[in-house]
């Protein structure tokens, strides 16, 4: 989905109506080249403390170590397209590698999206049953949580397969485009615009209204639990206080996705229905506004492992240690 703004529709050519002088191309540089050093060294340092620190591998963490993995697909594969762009506005590599890279890189960064969005599902199940049924096995165990990762990178890749088919690199005058040739490969009846609004009703809309949802229920159970019998006050103020750090740090993630994609998606629908089917092209694509928001849905990348650092005192302690020992 981080790159759908992007996706040429069935061969155009490189667009006629890209706005870019030269601040903005200073800016968004500097931009993405910051969101880059900040995901690749975030991402990274969650996922090595995790692995080093026993006392915290609990499934929520290691969700969300499944998010940082899948966040630095982004910086690595999508985000160097993305800054060179501004300045060469085609596909500038040919050949097999080039039609390689056409039909992964956005495959791989879409991936990247998807297994986000589950991975903030599973979280938000997992305090579910933590909160609301705290004496129950917990819905995600430590023994499934490695099931439920790997299901999260298969049901992605499943959903975006697509990608692998329909993008081809075509040459035009103006250069390489990677182009996705949808009707030619799935016929004239199927169409990219539907698949795209089910992609983002399935995997952005749905799943962030089932996270509300079940954050307002654990919100409602913390707030109503009553402290039990005085032999165990300190012990349930203790867990109570936990449950809410966690649901915290969770919140605030959810949050940041929210904030970065939704305005993106909207975005995103919008270009799609106002696409010109006799020019193949859309100025929406190209309108500053729509670059301001694509880069902050790219951002996401980078403000996770900064929320989690903010937000959890684990992972402060584990930053300080990591640190110390570099």
């Amino acid at each position: 989905m981080s790159q759908d703004l992007n996706k040429t529709m069935n061969g155009t050519q490189p667009s006629s109506c890209y706005w870019n002088p030269t601040a903005e191309k200073i800016g968004l540089t500097f931009a993405y080249c910051l969101i880059v050093l900040v995901s690749l060294a975030g991402n990274t340092v969650i996922g090595i403390i995790v692995y080093k620190t026993k006392t915290i591998r609990k499934p929520i963490n290691v969700l969300i170590v499944n998010m940082a993995m899948s966040d630095l697909l982004l910086p690595i594969f999508w985000i160097p397209r993305e800054i060179q762009q501004p300045y060469i506005n085609s596909w500038v590599i040919g050949g097999r590698l080039g039609q390689a890279l056409c039909k992964l890189v956005p495959f791989l960064t879409d991936l990247s999206t998807a297994v986000s969005i589950q991975s903030l599902v599973l979280i938000a199940v997992d305090r579910f049953g933590a909160v609301v049924y705290p004496l129950r096995p917990p819905l995600i165990s430590s023994k499934l949580c490695p099931f439920f990762i790997l299901a999260t990178w298969i049901v992605a890749g499943a959903v975006f397969s697509p990608d692998l088919i329909a993008l081809k690199l075509v040459e035009h005058p103006g250069g390489f485009v990677c182009s996705m040739k949808w009707n030619d490969v799935f016929g004239e009846s199927s169409s990219l615009q539907n698949y795209f609004v089910a992609i983002f009703v399935v995997l952005l809309y749905t799943p962030l209204v089932l996270i509300t949802l079940l954050y307002v229920i654990i919100y409602v159970k913390l707030k109503s639990q009553k402290i039990p019998g005085t032999g165990s006050i300190n012990a349930e103020r203790q867990r109570l206080r936990r449950e809410r750090n966690v649901l915290k740090m969770a919140v605030a993630v959810v949050s940041g996705f929210a904030v970065c994609w939704l305005p993106f998606s909207i975005i995103t629908l919008v270009s799609y229905f106002r696409w010109d089917q006799t020019t193949k092209s859309s100025c929406v694509v190209q309108h500053p506004l729509t670059t301001v928001v694509a880069t902050m849905a790219r951002a996401n990348c980078a403000i996770n492992p900064c929320i989690c650092f903010i937000s959890s005192e684990n992972f402060r302690k584990g930053l300080k240690n990591f640190l110390r020992c570099s």
